[in-house]
């Protein structure tokens, strides 16, 4: 386990490393994400201040997921085979928890919705990324984040 200062841009993992880490992000935020074959970003998750960032594969198998830093950040970094002995678990649980009920979103809520669970999960980090990684987090365009954002402005008022 070690503590690590990372620039912005810095990409700590990319597809098809064998040797992922775990990324406990102390102060700054990552974002961990594929790129498909025709080259666009599908964002997986975001790692602000307090959350753990990581690729599920095991030790033997390449990584499926890129992973950088969206700000200067600060890490702590420890490989997969620590166990919670070691480090705190309840940053893994609430990692567990959001992407479960993402992955659920995904399969049936409106953009509308999704966007509500993003501002919930992630409400101090909507000023500090940019609003395609947003759409992509989202799995919607540009376009249909800005109408959705209208239309839940336009709730809000």
């Amino acid at each position: 386990m070690k503590q690590i200062i990372v620039k912005k841009g810095h990409i700590l993992q990319r597809k098809g490393d064998l040797s992922s880490k775990v990324y406990h992000v102390r102060r700054g935020l990552l974002r961990s994400y594929q790129i498909d074959e025709k080259g666009k970003e599908h964002i997986f998750m975001f790692g602000p201040e307090g959350w753990i960032v990581a690729d599920s594969n095991s030790g033997d198998e390449p990584c499926e997921l890129y992973i950088d830093a969206l700000e200067d950040t600060t890490l702590i970094v420890t490989d997969k085979n620590i166990t919670t002995e070691v480090v705190d678990p309840s940053p893994l649980i609430k990692r567990m928890g959001v992407l479960q009920k993402r992955i659920l979103m995904l399969m049936s809520a409106s953009a509308y919705h999704r966007y509500e669970h993003f501002i919930h999960t992630y409400p101090d980090i909507l000023q500090r990324v940019p609003q395609k990684m947003i759409a992509s987090y989202l799995g919607i365009t540009p376009e249909a984040l800005s109408k959705v954002k209208g239309e839940h402005a336009r709730d809000r008022s």
